[in-house]
């Protein structure tokens, strides 16, 4: 048995990068919050998301449930598999995983940091703050619905680098997750108007377009009131670094990309 483990934070994007990291390294089996997927389907296991209390889960996911533990265990045996993908939030989590199932040893550490960026961690992080979302990587057809308040919803298909299908990925809003907050687009706008207001040559922000999945992204254009010696790109990179901040400052969120047009140019006295 050679063994992966994947670790980061809760809501940093394991579930959501788990099937790309098994196809690049040909891992036909994932172990991800108390369930066994071989092949992209659920084959054995209960998934920590569909507990009610989060010790619950927590329990579930580390297979403190002997009985749990045992049929995860007889499935990966009757599938004979010999490559497996295991996911938690630490090292030392993914190691109690792999005793719990008999595993052995893990062979290869991954970090949730060297396969997604900065950007990317941080956005998943606000929706899971946000919205509660969580990802499962197993297709909407295998998923449980008959859960009270529970919220599911289709994900996406997860495409290899040649573009072929390698998996789908599930939405779950667990009952545990409870509480919520919700920041309206209406204040996602304000940030960008409010981090121009002091720049004298901006005159006004309009058409902002904002996009705070996978790689979160705004586009907006402003009117300049500026001189014909103004060095227009310079004022461009400070609006720019002015709504980066304020996403960072105020949100936690790093925006990887901020684009911006210049829809207006007006010169003094003419």
């Amino acid at each position: 048995m050679e063994v992966f483990a994947l670790h980061g934070p809760s809501g940093t994007g394991k579930s959501t990068n788990a099937l790309a990291i098994a196809h690049k390294h040909n891992i036909p089996a994932i172990i991800d919050d108390g369930l066994l997927i071989y092949r992209g389907r659920k084959i054995a296991g209960t998934s920590a998301k569909y507990e009610r209390t989060t010790i619950q889960a927590v329990k579930r996911a580390i297979f403190f449930d002997e009985a749990h533990a045992a049929a995860v265990r007889e499935s990966i045996h009757d599938h004979q598999i010999k490559r497996i993908l295991l996911l938690g939030t630490s090292r030392k989590m993914v190691d109690r995983i792999a005793d719990a199932l008999g595993l052995g040893p893990i062979d290869h550490y991954i970090a949730i940091d060297e396969v997604r960026s900065s950007s990317e961690i941080k956005a998943a992080l606000y929706t899971r703050k946000t919205a509660g979302q969580h990802v499962i990587p197993i297709p909407y057809i295998q998923v449980e619905q008959d859960f009270f308040r529970r919220i599911i919803s289709q994900g996406k298909k997860i495409f290899s680098p040649k573009k072929e299908i390698i998996g789908e990925t599930t939405i779950v809003q667990p009952d545990f997750g409870f509480g919520r907050i919700h920041v309206s687009e209406a204040v996602l706008k304000k940030l960008i108007i409010l981090s121009c207001s002091d720049i004298p040559e901006v005159s006004n922000v309009t058409k902002i377009q904002i996009a705070l999945t996978d790689l979160p992204t705004v586009s907006f254009e402003i009117g300049l009131i500026a001189s014909r010696e103004a060095n227009l790109p310079a004022i461009a990179r400070l609006v720019r670094q002015r709504v980066y901040d304020t996403y960072i400052n105020n949100l936690n969120i790093e925006l990887h990309q901020i684009h911006i047009t210049i829809g207006k140019l007006t010169m003094p006295g003419t």
